[in-house]
């Protein structure tokens, strides 16, 4: 497999932006991306989901919106017939009869909000409720980013971004300059 470079490459650097203290704000980009999607048909819904959970490691199916996280790798509903297997080291291959498989590892570039005001700061930039009531650990939502369609998925981590390749440095430049009004950290 081809070396990865990644797109905001030579663009960024471990930095504070804006206001001085604890950061209130921590933005990385998370490297070595796996991603890889399965998609059933709807007759095959079930069975796929099951022999994707197994595959990757998880003890269970995630229903719509949300994530099944394992030792090693994660199960995200991202849509009623397709799953993204996140962190998977082996690539899954389908029987044409159930669906299909795709390796989406390089059209995406992964990017990590976490910090005290993660929320509100993701809440200028995307129109979704964040508040933990309405969006718990574990949900997964496609959504857009400064009219960029993306997925965001709220991991033990922080809020987890998966943006597309070709939009990233301009979707970085916004978050960390939006990030930069909490206090923000690059890593």
């Amino acid at each position: 497999m081809p070396d990865r470079v990644s797109a905001l490459s030579g663009h960024y650097q471990t930095s504070l932006l804006g206001k001085e203290g604890e950061p209130g704000v921590v933005l990385s980009e998370v490297p070595g991306l796996i991603l890889y999607q399965v998609a059933a048909w709807p007759d095959t819904l079930s069975s796929v989901g099951v022999w994707a959970a197994e595959n990757i490691g998880v003890m269970e199916v995630p229903g719509p919106g949300t994530a099944a996280v394992g030792p090693d790798s994660a199960l995200l509903r991202i849509e009623p017939l397709k799953w993204w297997c996140y962190n998977s080291r082996q690539m899954l291959v389908l029987d044409p009869e159930q669906g299909t498989t795709l390796d989406v590892s390089h059209s995406r570039t992964h990017l990590r909000v976490r910090g005290p005001q993660a929320q509100k700061c993701l809440n200028r930039l995307v129109p979704l409720d964040l508040r933990t009531s309405s969006c718990p650990v574990g949900s997964v939502m496609s959504t857009a980013f400064h009219h960029v369609g993306i997925t965001l998925w709220y991991s033990n981590n922080g809020f987890e971004l998966f943006v597309p390749r070709g939009f990233s440095l301009s979707l970085w430049e916004v978050l960390a300059e939006t990030a930069a009004q909490f206090g923000a950290e690059i890593v």
